[in-house]
């Protein structure tokens, strides 16, 4: 099972940091998003050649896994200054996932939310919520309840987001 839900952690983490930077005014950059959950911190238990299978699996799907480190996904995004202007963050992974959002709402430096996935792997619903502490800054926490290829899943996390850089670098901005 844990081979199963790992792709799913991951889809729902930067599903979530998109929609987590969308919820005030943010620095434009590169970005470090991190995630950290129970179904993480077992990562290192699944053999190697189990790992590679699914990341390969991924890549053939257009989805690059983040790294994965002491129990935390970590990924990057880059935010154009013309997206941080007209808050068009990246969508990321999520179409590739077949999730979609809805009922996103902010209050001052709140935010939340919903997203849904019904693709032939993945299906069920979920929530993000969280806070930007300032435009560099922000955590929150995810939810998702459904089934993945078949597999029941009620999965936590939390996220924190951090700005890095005005410079991207190699990473190019993702709508």
């Amino acid at each position: 099972m844990r081979t199963v839900l790992a792709p799913l952690v991951v889809t729902v983490t930067l599903l979530v940091s998109a929609h987590a930077s969308a919820a005030t005014a943010v620095r434009p950059g590169l970005w470090e998003v991190r995630t950290t959950s129970d179904l993480l911190r077992l990562i290192p238990a699944i053999p190697q050649d189990t790992m590679q299978s699914l990341m390969n699996m991924a890549r053939q799907h257009g989805i690059d896994m983040p790294q994965i480190q002491n129990g935390a996904a970590i990924s990057r995004a880059c935010i154009s200054p013309a997206m941080a202007e007209r808050q068009a963050l990246p969508i990321l992974y999520q179409h590739q996932a077949g999730c979609s959002t809805s009922n996103a709402t902010r209050d001052g430096n709140q935010y939340r939310v919903e997203f849904a996935c019904s693709s032939a792997r993945v299906k069920g619903n979920g929530t993000a919520q969280g806070t930007f502490s300032n435009p560099e800054n922000f955590s929150g926490q995810t939810a998702f309840n459904g089934n993945v290829q078949g597999t029941p899943v009620n999965e936590r996390a939390d996220i924190s987001g951090r700005w890095l850089e005005a410079d991207c670098g190699t990473v190019r901005p993702v709508q």
